[in-house]
């Protein structure tokens, strides 16, 4: 393990730098964490620009190993499935997984970051420092210029080891691009966000099904809702920027109104502050960034979204930044020096990054236009048939993805093969218990079983 005598300095204290450093301080070390934000322990921050958190395997994993999912879950809603609401006709469920014990959790981003602040700082080994800006930085020297936004005073920070946790935006990530050979790809989603409320009915009650996450889907755009702990929902709408249907076609509260009338009438009922909230609340935007390397010598490494930021649609960011610390720890128990561990953190995890940002895109085009349609139903049905026949032998994209810890890219590449054989055997199906279990067995061991053997120590990891 590396030495404890490292000065270490994590830059951002979002979820995954408050999380990497109560890793860091389990293992003995000292750590400063430089937030540019004020402590929203202590004050309230803008609301608007943070997505629900749906917190599935990978996440709890990383929380159980420092002993905080039991707290955690004590705060979170079990979401079984998608309730999808058309602009006219019957609600439809569709679950996540084979059964109610596979579901993922809706959890508040604003809390969990609170928790996790707290807990590192419990251990009397990180102390978090906030409005704190880092206007300079040289990677290679693990080097930093901090402004100290509150005082106006900058300091160095010199011979650190430096972690980059601050998210899409990073200042250590443009810092460590400015060096040569660095490469970096980022693309903003057409679309943009904006958020709004489902409050709690009378006594606290939630106004639809609390044990799911809703969506409308619409086309090229969508609205979702996710609960929360007081009885409400968090909504999201997502539109495109431009266009006769977009963020800028939206200009009046008349259009706004008239918009959600026509394609989401039942949202509307239950949003009393819709016109306020449009209006008021800033339009989050949505960016993929894919970069490398993510680290220079043992000088300075990206974390989490300051390494892979992604789009929502699998609902894996924070799941993946956390992943980051696990797989991060497991590597500080073995390497002898800093160099090494972050080589084989960036040759472990760089792959499965870029594997979940394209499932993520993937998923947001499936999330608006598909999750309505009768043949994807159809094959969502055929598809729980077999992951109920073929307990470990068929298994589904979305299931590796939140409900284990296998691989990201081996996810990705089962998710090919298994979307095959269920288009396969839906072809000319009427209804998903009619599939073809003789067929489906054939093609599962031809096609599935050979993919799965030949990567066999991937499909190990449990949930």
């Amino acid at each position: 393990m590396p030495s404890n005598e490292s000065k270490l300095t994590v830059v951002g204290a979002g979820l995954v730098g408050s999380l990497l450093s109560l890793y860091l301080a389990r293992r003995g070390h000292t750590v400063e964490v430089l937030e540019r934000r004020p402590d929203m322990r202590r004050e309230t921050l803008d609301a608007g620009r943070s997505i629900n958190l749906a917190i599935s395997t990978r996440g709890l994993h990383a929380l159980r190993q420092v002993g905080l999912e039991e707290e955690a879950l004590k705060h979170a809603i079990p979401m079984r499935g998608r309730v999808i609401h058309p602009v006219k006709g019957e609600l439809a469920f569709q679950p996540y997984g084979k059964d109610d014990s596979q579901h993922i959790n809706s959890l508040s981003r604003g809390w969990l970051n609170k928790f996790l602040m707290t807990q590192a700082e419990a251990t009397g080994r990180v102390s978090i420092r906030f409005r704190q800006r880092v206007t300079q930085a040289d990677p290679a020297a693990g080097a930093l210029t901090v402004l100290d936004e509150a005082t106006g005073v900058t300091r160095e920070v010199r011979d650190a080891v430096v972690f980059g946790t601050d998210g899409s935006g990073s200042a250590v990530r443009q810092a460590l691009q400015s060096q040569t050979g660095s490469q970096a790809d980022s693309q903003t989603l057409g679309h943009g966000y904006k958020e709004l409320t489902i409050p709690p009915g009378e006594g606290g009650r939630f106004q639809m099904e609390k044990h799911a996450l809703h969506i409308w889907p619409r086309g090229t755009y969508m609205l979702i809702a996710l609960p929360n702990e007081d009885g409400s929902f968090t909504c999201t709408l997502f539109l495109p920027w431009e266009g006769p249907v977009s963020f800028a076609s939206l200009h009046t509260p008349a259009a706004l109104e008239a918009f959600f009338q026509e394609q989401f009438p039942d949202a509307k009922a239950l949003i009393p502050g819709l016109v306020e909230e449009f209006f008021s609340r800033p339009t989050g935007q949505m960016v993929t960034v894919k970069c490398a390397p993510w680290h220079v010598g043992g000088s300075t490494l990206l974390l989490g979204d300051a390494a892979h930021a992604m789009v929502p649609f699998y609902g894996q960011g924070m799941n993946c930044g956390f992943e980051d610390c696990v797989v991060l720890d497991s590597l500080l128990e073995r390497q002898t020096d800093w160099a090494a561990a972050f080589d084989a953190f960036e040759r472990l995890r760089k792959t499965n990054a870029d594997a979940i940002a394209d499932m993520a895109v993937e998923n947001f085009i499936e999330m608006r236009d598909s999750t309505a349609d009768p043949r994807f139903l159809l094959e969502k049905g055929v598809e729980k048939v077999l992951l109920n026949a073929f307990p470990g032998e068929f298994v589904s994209r979305y299931s590796l993805v939140s409900f284990s810890r296998v691989p990201y890219r081996l996810a990705y590449g089962v998710g090919a093969i298994a979307g095959g054989i269920v288009s396969e055997l839906a072809r000319e199906l009427k209804r998903p218990e009619d599939v073809d279990l003789d067929l489906a067995a054939k093609l599962i061991r031809g096609r599935l079983t050979p993919f799965m053997e030949e990567h066999a120590d991937g499909f190990r990891l449990e949930g």
